[in-house]
């Protein structure tokens, strides 16, 4: 895991001081009040359109969020199984699900939410260090997927819209990104170069006992995860249930706009969907509240749909992916805090 479930689990998320954190929150909810005010005819409009909604289609959106909620479990439950730590797929669930509400919706939540995970895991046995490789190669996995689907998104949606801006820097993105995967796989199969980077690190390691003791533990985490998993190709794996976990998401989405009844726009669709999330993942305002909205509903125009019908598009997609979550979120919590205090009595 995970990072918090807003998709992008705050992945891109740049820290700074708190006050330009706070300050920049700050003129992103003025300026969502201002365009909502701008905007009333849309919202009303949009309102009309989603009491309108097809009841008997609503449960496709609902199963999509639900698989994409247990592909993003997957991710973590696979990376502990391969450091030899299993863990049931419904209680990495419901531990996911739980660090999603603490991240959504508290001040600061997506570094609350990670210490609460890097917790919870290191008392199920885990240890800190291999429940901190779970956690950011969890991170790793959903961005590498969700550059994926930026990038065959710029592809579907042709040459002109938003695609325009964002083909030069997803270009710019691509070469470091294909020149990190080559040094990686080179670094994994090559012997010689596997053997340079250990000397590397044994003289700079010399110089910190801390350095030479986290050296060492990584490698006992290597080896161990080796042992367990020693092909490359089940190490795909935690990459294509990220992948399921955005398409599922993308699904509801999708399932969203046919329960209202509205023409899908497939050319821009993906697009702005892995543009909203990327812009989601800075966390500027819990849970993104008002910037996802803000950036769904100005690609879905900008990709063909009519004002009211992206507002209506985006409220109905953040009611079943977001706000349902949160209850359901924290119940996991507050379940998994009191069984935690229960053990600890017990012992």
């Amino acid at each position: 895991m995970p990072q918090p479930r807003d998709q992008s689990g705050g992945i891109l998320s740049v820290p700074g001081p708190r006050w330009l954190w706070s300050l920049c929150s700050g003129i992103l909810i003025v300026a969502a009040v201002v365009f909502a005010l701008s905007r009333r005819d849309e919202i009303a409009e949009a309102y009309r359109l989603i009491t309108a909604v097809r009841l008997a289609r609503l449960p496709l959106p609902v199963a999509c969020e639900a698989l994409s909620v247990v592909f993003f479990a997957a991710v973590p439950r696979w990376l502990l199984r391969a450091g030899g730590v299993p863990m049931s797929l419904r209680r990495m669930t419901c531990t996911t699900v739980a660090a999603n509400a603490l991240a959504g919706l508290l001040p600061g939540g997506a570094a609350v939410s990670a210490a609460w995970l890097l917790h919870t895991l290191s008392r199920r046995g885990t240890g800190q260090l291999l429940a901190g490789v779970v956690l950011v190669a969890s991170g790793v996995a959903s961005a590498a997927s969700l550059f994926l689907m930026l990038a065959l998104g710029v592809l579907v949606a042709g040459p002109d819209g938003p695609a325009t801006a964002v083909r030069p820097l997803f270009l710019y993105l691509l070469v470091p990104a294909l020149a990190a995967a080559v040094v990686i796989i080179g670094l994994s199969h090559v012997t010689g170069a596997r053997r340079c980077l250990r000397r590397l690190w044994a003289r700079t390691g010399g110089r910190s006992d801390r350095l030479r003791r986290a050296g060492a533990d990584l490698n006992d985490l290597i080896g161990q995860a080796r042992r367990v998993q020693p092909r490359l190709l089940p190490w795909l794996q935690p990459l294509v249930f990220a992948l399921l976990n955005w398409t599922f998401d993308l699904g509801c989405l999708t399932a969203c706009i046919w329960s209202l009844g509205f023409a899908v726009p497939w050319q821009g669709l993906l697009l702005a969907y892995a543009l909203t999330q990327i812009a989601s993942s800075l966390r500027l305002t819990p849970g993104s509240l008002g910037i996802a909205e803000t950036t769904m509903s100005a690609l879905l125009v900008a990709y063909g749909m009519p004002p009211g019908q992206a507002i209506a598009t985006t409220i109905l997609y953040r009611i079943i992916s977001f706000w349902i979550l949160q209850p359901v979120g924290w119940t996991c919590w507050v379940a998994l805090t009191l069984e935690e205090a229960h053990t600890q009595e017990g012992r």
